[in-house]
Formats: structure tokens, sequence, C-alpha cells
């Protein structure tokens, strides 16, 4: 795939919008992308997948009951006050105002956490953001759903544990934990804390500062340590960079496990031949032969309307993804109107409702040409979570290979976590939790 020509041309899209101008009975949604900076590889595919989606909506189905969805970018380069500026730049736009945000970034997830319940607008953090914002009775307006961090490094020790021949093989392992310096890798410290004490492994947390091409003294504690298992937590250029220094120290890649964030093409076609072997979780796959994306193919770019300038890059696990991105966006449209009526644009309160009642069962999955894509999802007052589950999968060395159905986390202790985390919250910020046995 062309990836450096694809970040020539993400730092020339720097600022791409849907159609200009908002009509009524149009629903907005606003798009904090990042198409330059350090982290275009990623952002250019997930925004492109999502908006893709979008168009193929209104493309092949007029829109959602009737109502066309438009959109807009905002340029945030990953940065988190840039963030917060398209946050306030968005907020006002559209026939409603803009009714979800997704910043697709940790950093910038926290830094206006406390502005949507004030501004009424959902904060959708697929896969990403606090985790502890699961408990939907602390945070109404949040919604980590899918799986969070905490869940995912569960699952990737599960996975581990069943390579090893059993949970109670882990005991005496020695992990070491590579993450990217930031508040998204700092978020895998207190689930991998309480899972070394649960089953006895040893942990050792190693940081990278971003953006993360220099990891010469991080690879010599590896080596120095000899850790059994290496979990690459990384963003980035830092994921191929880490790939390239495993093979040079020698360490095998069969034993470096990622997180979603660094399990992408985009980290391991730079890697070249150090790549292969490598093994990483995600809650959605790579792959176009899925009807869902041969419909894009079909109403989109067969229209020439596609988002994508480098065509291979529809079907690879960031583009993917992005269109599970527009998937949940357009179903809680759907869902939404299914309370406070069709043809007309649902606002932010009417939107929150509709994430909140979310229910992609393997049915409705069926429906929309994704079966096995992602994973079935629900969402409660209570849990804005959903499964919780992963998938693992495995670079061969040009394509991403699916080694496990979906692998769920420790439930029990994830969630213990995430009330008591949750509950701290609402102490320190005089909140009191929703009392879920009323909401309708």
């Amino acid at each position: 795939m062309k990836f450096q020509r694809t970040l020539v041309l993400a730092g020339l899209l720097a600022t791409v919008t849907g159609p200009a101008a908002v009509l009524a009975d149009e629903q907005f949604v606003g798009l904090p992308s990042y198409r330059v900076g350090a982290y275009a590889s990623g952002g250019s595919g997930l925004f492109g997948g999502w908006i893709d989606y979008m168009q193929m909506i209104n493309e092949r189905d007029g829109g959602v009951g009737g109502v066309k969805i438009t959109w807009e970018e905002c340029e945030t380069e990953y940065n988190n006050a840039r963030g917060v500026e398209c946050y306030e730049r968005l907020k006002t736009k559209g026939q409603s105002g803009n009714t979800v945000f997704m910043p697709v970034s940790t950093g910038i997830t926290y830094s206006v956490l406390e502005k949507v319940p004030q501004d009424k607008i959902p904060m959708v953090t697929i896969g990403y953001g606090r985790t502890d914002a699961a408990d939907g009775r602390v945070f109404p307006w949040v919604f980590p759903m899918i799986t969070t961090y905490w869940s995912q490094a569960s699952g990737i020790i599960n996975y581990i544990g069943t390579k090893e021949g059993g949970m109670d093989k882990l005991k005496g392992k020695k992990i070491a934990l590579l993450y990217h310096d930031s508040a998204y890798g700092k978020e895998s410290h207190a689930i991998l804390d309480k899972l070394a004490a649960k089953h006895g492994f040893e942990v050792t947390k190693i940081a990278v500062a971003h953006p993360g091409n220099e990891q010469q003294s991080q690879w010599l504690q590896i080596r120095q340590q000899r850790p059994d298992y290496v979990i690459l937590w990384g963003w980035g250029v830092m994921n191929p960079t880490a790939l390239k220094s495993a093979a040079k120290t020698g360490f095998p890649r069969e034993k470096m496990v990622g997180v979603w964030w660094s399990g992408a093409e985009e980290d391991t076609v730079p890697a070249g031949d150090a790549a292969k072997g490598f093994t990483a979780a995600g809650f959605n796959v790579a792959g176009s032969n899925y009807p869902v994306i041969q419909d894009i193919q079909k109403f989109v770019y067969g229209k020439n309307k596609g988002n994508m300038e480098d065509k291979s890059r529809v079907g690879s696990v960031y583009y993917n993804r992005g269109v599970v991105h527009g998937m949940i966006t357009v179903e809680a449209i759907r869902k939404a109107q299914e309370k406070y009526g069709k043809g007309k644009a649902m606002n932010g309160e009417q939107m929150r409702w509709g994430f909140e009642n979310l229910n992609l069962d393997d049915k409705r999955l069926a429906a929309m040409g994704a079966t096995g894509f992602m994973p079935p999802l629900k969402i409660t007052c209570a849990d804005h979570e959903g499964p919780g589950k992963v998938k693992f999968q495995q670079w061969d060395g040009t394509k991403w290979k699916v080694l496990t159905d979906w692998v769920d986390s420790d439930r029990a202790l994830v969630r213990g976590m995430i009330e008591e985390s949750a509950a701290a919250y609402a102490k320190e910020k005089g909140i009191t939790p929703r009392d879920c046995s009323k909401e309708g």
C-alpha cells in the first residue's frame, strides 16, 4: 500500500468538509479528525472509513429515516488544545448543533469530559478514553463503548494465558509493557497491576516518549530483563520502530502482543519483515469481503464519491474501524428516531438516548452486512461499554490473519474497578449517580 503517499496527501487535506450547507431535516455530525502530524496515517484511514459509511447511507438509503447526514471535519493534529478548539467550533454547527463528539484521542477525551454534560452533547469514545466512564450512572454523557482499555488489557492477559496453557501458567512470568508516554498509555497501568497481583506475574512498565521513534534505551532494558512477553501499547511511528527494534534485539515477534492502536497495516508494513509473527488485539477486523464494505465500494467508490485517495486502504484495519464508528453513529440516529420520530434531525439529548439504548445483536449486525466485523453490542443506563471483547490477529508478512473468536476480559474484575473509580470521581465532583431503575 502507498502509505508514504497517503501521509503526504493527508497533510494536504487538513480540512475536508461534507456538504457545505446544512438544510432542514439533516443530521449534522462534527468530526474532530487528524490528517496531519505524527498520527496522520491512523487518522486518515479511520476518518475516511467513517465518512465513507455515512456517504454510503446517504447514497444507498437516502439517509436515516429520510434524514440525510451532513458532516464537517476540524483538524486537531491529535493535539489536546486543538481538540478543545474543534469541540467548541463544531458544537453549534448544524440544524440542532453537533449531536455527537468522537475525538478518537484519549487526551482530548479528558480535556472535554466536563464540557459535554453542560452542552448536552454525547461523547462516544469507541475503544479509548477514560475507562471508568463506562459507568453510565456517573457519566451519562460519555460512552466508551464496545471495549475499554481495561477490558483490552485483561483480554490480552487472557490470550497470553491461553497461549501458555492456562491462567495458572502465568505465575512467575515476566511481562514488559512498552507504552506510549501519554494519558492513553497510562490507562493500562492500574488494570495490569491488578492482574499481575491476581495471577502472580511480574509487569515492568517502560515508557516511550512521543512520537516514539527513539527506543534504544527501552529495548536495552528489555534485553537485560528478558521478559516472556512484551505488550506493545503504542501509537503511530512508535509501533514499526518497536517491531524493528525487537528484530535487532532478537526478541521474537511471536511473543509481542499489541493493543488495537498497534495492530494496523500502518504499523506493520513500514516494519517490513520485522513485523512477521506479531499479534495484536482488535475490536474490528481487516478485510473487504464483508457486505458492508462491498456496499461502500458499490455506492460510494462506484460513484467516485470516496474519501480515500488511496483506494487500496479500503478494508484495512483503520479504515474498517472508521466504518464501525460510522455504523454506531447511524444506528444511534436510527434508534433515537424510533422514540422521537422519523423524518427529523435528532438533537444531542435525543442522540444520547439513542446511544444508551443501542442493541446491535447478531441479527442486526447481519442485516447491516457486518457479521463478525465487530462484536454484538448492547448498551444500558449503567453499562456504557458493552461486551468488552476483542479478537486477536497475526501479521503473516502481507496481511492480518484472525487467530481467535471474540475473547472475553475478566469482566468481574474490570467492572469492579470501573465502579470503584467512578464512585470516587462522583464523590470528588459532588455527582449523585443516576438511579437506572428509573430510567426509561
